[in-house]
């Protein structure tokens, strides 16, 4: 593994997407918690770069053989990413109290592109 290398951390707009969510969200009722959690999260993401592997691998996917995801556990979230040559992509995040297949499906709702009907 690379540890010890420098990696280069690249948020996708889903991710980013799921964070400004998030902050929003809180900030709503409380302006200071959402600051502080924005903090820890760009903080624990950001140290990515000299520990890419420090996430668990993702237990969903772990029990189907799919090792190539990560997770960083931020009570209760979970921030999601892949590593990849040195580059951390950083996926999604989503809240730990919800069943992960309904976030997952809700998402590629979401963002699939409209289909056409040809009635």
């Amino acid at each position: 593994m690379n540890e010890g290398q420098k990696f280069q951390v690249i948020w996708t707009r889903s991710a980013a997407d799921d964070l400004e969510e998030i902050i929003d969200y809180i900030a709503q009722d409380s302006p200071l918690t959402a600051r502080k959690l924005f903090a820890q999260i760009k903080e624990k993401v950001e140290a990515l770069t000299f520990s890419p592997y420090r996430g668990r691998y993702i237990p969903e996917l772990e029990k189907q053989g799919i090792l190539i995801y990560r997770e960083l556990i931020i009570p209760p979230w979970r921030v999601m990413d892949r590593v990849t040559d040195k580059t951390v992509y950083i996926l999604t995040i989503i809240d730990s109290r919800r069943n992960i297949e309904d976030i997952l499906l809700e998402k590629l709702i979401k963002e699939s592109p409209a289909k056409s009907r040809n009635s």
